[in-house]
């Protein structure tokens, strides 16, 4: 019988976590229901877990709630994709409750578990049963019932993690999307994990040593203090791993690197390809990571500040963000977005700072902050063009003494058309949101990707590798032949009755068959002005915005 956990355990408990997460993030990707190619679930909550379990090993908090703050705080700023903000904020909220702290029961274990849910109820807008918010509740609920005569904190977990485990097993009748194809909830699921791994730190059954991660991991922290600043040719240390999903020789990416920085460094096995460059441009390098498949692992570090920073004698692991630059002026914009072409086109909209991401890379709260903080303006807007992004832009609100204001865009066609629509030197600051909110309303955005599974959804049975057509997130159908969906595309959109039309190509696409998809959609569209811009964005070969 154990009735208390102390400093050590706990970070133990949550190192586990963090590996078994590692671990069984694939397994989690896997559940998600749409076959489209995104950030995955379980890679945005072990990139997540990972920031907490880091900050754990570099500060090395003592009492229980040091160290739930500790890891609250990494979690947040380190916080990709709606999961993963979902997962800082169930922890934010047990950091509070154990706040001040040296051991806690189970009664203090099941309130921290409880504070920890109604964080993120209060955080979701719009809470949806049958994700990890139900299985974290029923849990928590679970957890609470035993506290009120148990004392055992092991039995506690155990009794929480029997409630998720068969919560999680109902999630697919309790959301008619997982319902329709079959599956529990990817979030829960990588929720089920977390408990696990806890539950078996705290009976001695695992450590966070005899879970085999090594061959993935990248280190904390690169030394520069060996550097002169005068020494630093390339500025940025860009360090990734990408999994191999195309069959493009790791080769080619060794020459790509050397021809765009150097210390360039790729070490690849049958599964992941991992690198190291310095460069000027980790946009462009991550972008052509992309090509390659998914990224598990992004590190970008500033050698030049960082070396500044050492040489004052300060530690650069503490520098969470630059300081924040002086109000120029009074608005300001940051924008998400992947692409050379893309990123060229919201600077020429104006946008002050490109954060580099969106599907299948989506940025950290942090990413997003540093931007805010180097925006030169007082109010600053931030465009996330991503429903994955918006929740973990959010959380930047009140990490900064800079007014932010989120732009609820989900798509890049969203985003431009609310760029086009603000006029920062006339407009107030509710006429820019309210012209914002109604260019939103007026676009509609169709994307053609490839299907990166086999999947049987809505009444398609969709195989992997074709190409995958939607229209404001509504799966159009996919086919082995681009111009069917494509012409299928023109036809759904006769009932929108277009005035303009904007085709986006991607990096695999060249501008004569980007030029023939503009053709297709003229033919069925003649009054509608037409326009077709090289993107170069990863993922969708064509992003198609429709006025």
């Amino acid at each position: 019988m154990r009735e208390t956990i102390d400093g050590a355990s706990f970070t133990e408990m949550l190192l586990c976590a963090a590996a078994a997460l590692e671990i069984n993030k694939q397994h989690i990707n896997e559940l998600n229901v749409f076959p489209v190619p995104d950030g995955d679930t379980g890679t945005n909550m072990s990139m997540t877990m990972s920031a907490g379990a880091t900050e754990i090993r570099r500060k090395k908090p003592n009492g229980v709630g040091d160290v739930a703050k500790c890891a609250a705080d990494a979690l947040l700023r380190g916080a990709r994709g709606n999961s993963g903000v979902i997962l800082s904020l169930l922890f934010r909220g047990l950091a509070k409750s154990l706040k001040g702290k040296d051991t806690c029961n189970s009664y203090d274990f099941a309130q921290a578990m409880s504070e920890g849910v109604e964080a993120a109820y209060n955080a979701v807008m719009k809470p949806a049963e049958g994700t990890i918010l139900t299985v974290s509740r029923l849990s928590a609920s679970a957890a609470s019932d035993f506290a009120e005569t148990g004392s055992d904190v092991e039995l506690l977990l155990s009794c929480a993690l029997e409630s998720a485990k068969e919560t999680l097993a109902q999630t697919v009748n309790m959301n008619p999307v997982l319902k329709k194809a079959g599956v529990i909830d990817a979030g829960g699921k990588g929720y089920v994990v977390i408990l696990e791994a806890m539950l078996q730190s705290l009976r001695g059954e695992v450590t966070p040593e005899s879970y085999d991660i090594g061959s993935i991991e990248i280190n904390d922290a690169a030394d520069f203090s060996r550097y002169d600043s005068g020494d630093i040719t390339f500025t940025y240390c860009t360090e990734f791993i990408v999994n191999r999903e195309t069959g493009k020789s790791a080769d080619l990416l060794r020459t790509f690197l050397q021809n765009i920085g150097d210390s360039a460094v790729v070490v690849d096995d049958e599964e992941i390809i991992k690198t190291h460059v310095h460069t000027d441009d980790p946009g462009k390098v991550l972008t052509e990571a992309l090509t390659y498949g998914s990224l598990l692992k992004i590190k970008i570090e500033n050698m030049r500040e960082q070396h500044s920073d050492l040489a004052g004698g300060a530690d650069a692991n503490d520098v969470k963000t630059d300081a924040p630059a002086e109000p120029e002026k009074e608005f300001g914009t940051v924008v998400v977005c992947a692409g050379k072409g893309m990123e060229d086109l919201f600077v020429e909209l104006g946008a002050d700072r490109i954060v580099t991401g969106g599907q299948t890379m989506n940025p950290s709260t942090e990413d997003i902050l540093k931007a805010i903080e180097a925006t030169p303006a007082s109010v600053v807007f931030v465009f996330p063009n991503n429903k994955n992004i918006i929740m973990a832009a959010q959380q930047c609100v009140p990490l900064t003494e800079k007014r932010v204001i989120i732009i609820p865009t989900t798509t890049i066609p969203q985003g431009v058309a609310a760029m086009l629509s603000m006029d920062t030197f006339s407009q107030t600051e509710k006429e820019i949101i309210e012209n914002a909110d109604d260019a939103i309303k007026n676009v509609h955005t169709a994307l053609i990707t490839y299907a990166a599974r086999d999947s049987d959804f809505d009444g398609y049975e969709i195989k992997a590798g074709e190409y995958l057509g939607l229209l404001d997130g509504a799966l159009l159908g996919s086919d082995a032949d681009i111009s069917v969906l494509v012409d299928t595309l023109a036809s759904k959109l006769e009932a929108l009755s277009p005035e303009f039309l904007t085709v986006y190509y991607g990096e695999d696409v060249n501008a004569d068959n980007a030029q023939s998809v503009g053709t297709i959609l003229s033919d069925k569209h003649p009054s509608a002005e037409m326009s077709i811009i090289n993107g170069g964005q990863p993922v969708y070969y064509y992003m198609i915005s429709a006025e």
